[in-house]
């Protein structure tokens, strides 16, 4: 029998991305994903440290762990990510059950200091301080058949005074362009219809090898891959976003009508303190150009709340952005200090109860602006392309799920006089409800079209240990956060 294992996974979609490469790994030195219900050999927490609490969150998780592992001879216990790339020896120190610790520069190294480790009976801890392999050149275990993350750029070159991604992940580093061209081809090959590229700033792409026009290029280039039918991309920076990229997002078919761009805040004030390079004005300009060239595309965003010195004139502005952006949905934070960033340092951190007020505040309003512009969808017909796991009340309500091309979620009555569609396939409904969260069409949908995606997904079911884990390819959940 293999061994088995579980890859934990906290954190971005660089992180899960990692996850698939993780899992796709341990495969390959002959590990399986361990069944529903049983302990795996080897469980790897895949961290991030960008909140202020996900060390406390990380040892309380590996407590659990440790009294599983104490009952099972042989298990093992893995931790990489941000806070390994962070606390180092820290985590054996805290966790001295741990087995092996391992930084975002080397996640290739996991098998081997697993055996290491077993061999040798003592902990194993390897952090890299430069990347020494692209991540997406290592297998992969994807969580979906027919969507695919594509990592065309790892680390960052900004300095942010929240955020502590350059310290962990490095410097950035781009792919060449026929790389991730031959790795999206190959992926198509296998029955993927969906890509989103990922970036810690997208829309940098290509500062490394000198070409301002890399990303806008390679959009293009997406659109000549033969079978691939959506396009997605996160997160882009306002202060690299060019007009290049708008019209390769407009004139290029298979690029979704979508932009997931982060705010952070409507405050110049605050977005100087921020050192995020670019001011309300120039924010709101690039919205205005992308629904221009886009008039149906949907645009979302992340918005913290109560950064340091930030004033009751400060929120208003961003208010004040909220309200002209029209934003289809956000991601939401009460500040956090995270440790080893500048703003963490800062003297006049806002009161908490001031903080949740505010997020109260701009919660509501969000909710009320995505409800009014997801009831702008009435009446139109949508694209879906049916997902797995999207809809939690399907069972119920008798309804599918899947994400329309502006990647609203959507939940559809299927066609009663056609085959059921599968994951992967791809329906046309007229949309009937509008909730801020999601939409639904009650209306019977067209007879699906029968995708080499869905081929996939049924070919991945007759597979051993396969999950149908909902894949929402990056894109913020609608709402506050849990």
């Amino acid at each position: 029998m293999s061994r088995t294992y579980e890859v934990r996974t906290y954190g971005c979609q660089m992180n899960v991305h990692d996850s698939e490469r993780l899992a796709g790994l341990l495969e390959d030195a002959g590990y399986s994903r361990v069944p529903a219900g049983e302990a795996p050999d080897v469980v790897v927490f895949n961290t991030c440290a960008v909140r202020e609490n996900a060390d406390n969150r990380l040892y309380g998780n590996l407590g659990h762990v440790a009294s599983v592992k104490a009952a099972k001879p042989g298990m093992q216990i893995a931790v990489g990510g941000c806070l390994a790339q962070k606390d180092r020896a820290e985590i054996v120190r805290k966790a001295p059950y741990v087995d092996v610790v391992f930084g975002t520069h080397n996640v290739g190294s996991l098998p081997v200091l697993l055996e290491r480790a077993r061999v040798e009976q003592e902990a194993q801890v390897e952090i890299l301080e430069a990347l020494d392999v692209f991540p997406s050149t290592l297998p992969a275990r994807r969580e979906s058949a027919y969507a695919a993350w594509v990592a065309i750029a790892v680390g960052c070159n900004n300095t942010c005074t929240f955020c502590i991604v350059p310290a962990l992940r490095g410097k950035e580093k781009d792919r060449r362009p026929g790389d991730i061209l031959r790795e999206i081809e190959t992926l198509v090959a296998d029955g993927v219809l969906e890509i989103t590229l990922l970036g810690q700033n997208v829309n940098s792409y290509g500062v490394e090898f000198g070409d301002k026009l890399a990303f806008g290029k390679l959009l293009r280039a997406c659109g000549d891959v033969e079978g691939l039918e959506r396009v997605r991309f996160t997160s882009p920076h306002p202060a690299s976003f060019t007009d290049d990229v708008i019209a390769a997002m407009a004139e290029t078919h298979n690029v979704m009508p979508q932009l997931h761009m982060p705010l952070q805040s409507g405050s110049d004030e605050v977005l100087r303190r921020m050192r995020r390079s670019y001011r309300a004005e120039r924010y709101l300009g690039i919205i205005e150009r992308v629904r221009a060239a886009m008039p149906d595309a949907a645009i979302t965003t992340d918005i913290i709340v109560g950064f340091p010195g930030e004033t009751e004139a400060d929120f208003a502005a961003t208010l004040d952005v909220v309200r002209e952006a029209r934003f289809a949905s956000a991601f939401t934070f009460q500040y956090s200090k995270r440790p080893g960033t500048p703003a963490a340092d800062y003297p006049d951190q806002v009161p908490p109860q001031v903080v949740t007020e505010r997020y109260g505040r701009l919660v509501a309003l969000l909710e009320e602006i995505s409800w009014d512009e997801a009831k702008k969808q009435v009446g139109r017909e949508v694209e879906v392309l049916v997902a797995t796991g999207e809809g939690k009340k399907d069972a119920v309500t008798r309804r599918l799920s899947g994400r329309a091309r502006d990647n609203r979620l959507v939940h559809f009555v299927p066609n009663p006089d056609a085959p059921e569609p599968r994951p992967g396939d791809i329906v046309t409904t007229t949309i009937t409800y509008a909730a801020p969260h999601h939409l639904v069409a009650d209306g019977p949908a067209s007879v699906p079209r029968r995708t080499r995606g869905g081929d996939a997904w049924e070919a991945a079911q007759a597979r051993p240990a396969e999950t149908t884990r909902a894949v929402s390819l990056g894109m913020p959940s609608l709402g506050a956060p849990a």
